[in-house]
């Protein structure tokens, strides 16, 4: 009997702290981080471990989560004011000449999205998303503004806009701006969305409410549903 309860007794000296080394070991290991993937925009099919350029269409990768959706790291996005945006002298579709701030951001919620009407990847959905923007704002009852501003404003004449706004039956409320080359160049730039080749242009949405100097960014391809769920937010903010 003393032999027997010997041997359990070393078999336990032995065993138990090898496995609680182990276990200590093993809750101290840490998960392997998840692999970075990049897709594209208009083909989410195509996906790269590494920031790049989509092959089939040439729009930028962006970074998805686990999920497909666009990921936007708030410290990489300089806050942005309404005292940062100037007062462009521009033109809209129909040939109206508007100055930027005072008669389309002031005392007014608005969604700011970039196009060109040559476009052939982004621009035709975020056209259309907007278009379902605006109706589902206006089922809502949301007081909001659209604007549409050109990245090739050499070749956007007014006349263009306004034949590119008509194929999506835009309502009132949604503004299409071109200009001066050099107008509009400064006013991307204070926009902070201006790219040396236009093919390259932001598919994001400005978004703000500028009595409450309140502005936040959205992927422009997100369901419309929730784009008017966050101009909804950014309209009763204070």
């Amino acid at each position: 009997m003393r032999s027997r309860l010997f041997a359990i007794a070393l078999l336990l000296f032995v065993f138990v702290p090898g496995v609680c080394e182990a276990q200590k070991r093993q809750s101290t290991t840490k998960p392997a981080a998840e692999s970075a993937v990049y897709t594209c925009p208009m083909h989410p099919d195509v996906k790269s471990a590494k920031p790049g350029k989509c092959p089939r269409c040439g729009m930028t990768l962006r970074l998805v989560n686990s999920d497909g959706k666009p990921v936007e790291n708030p410290e990489s996005v300089a806050p942005f004011s309404s005292l940062k945006i100037p007062n462009s002298r521009v033109s809209d579709q129909n040939g109206r000449q508007l100055d930027f701030y005072n008669d389309l951001i002031k005392g007014k919620i608005v969604a700011i999205n970039f196009i060109f009407t040559t476009c052939t990847a982004s621009c035709p959905p975020l056209t259309a998303t907007f278009r379902k923007v605006q109706q589902e704002a206006a089922a809502r009852g949301l007081d909001i503004k659209l604007i549409s501003v050109s990245v090739d404003p050499v070749v956007d004449t007014p006349e263009r806009l306004r034949a590119f706004a008509e194929k999506y039956n835009v309502a009132a409320g949604w503004t299409f701006v071109t200009g001066e080359k050099g107008e509009i160049d400064s006013l991307l730039t204070a926009l902070g969305v201006a790219v040396a080749d236009k093919n390259q242009h932001t598919p994001m949405v400005m978004i703000g409410n500028d009595e409450a100097d309140y502005w936040t960014r959205a992927y422009g391809l997100s369901a419309p549903t929730k784009l008017v769920d966050i101009l909804a937010d950014v309209a009763n903010r204070k």
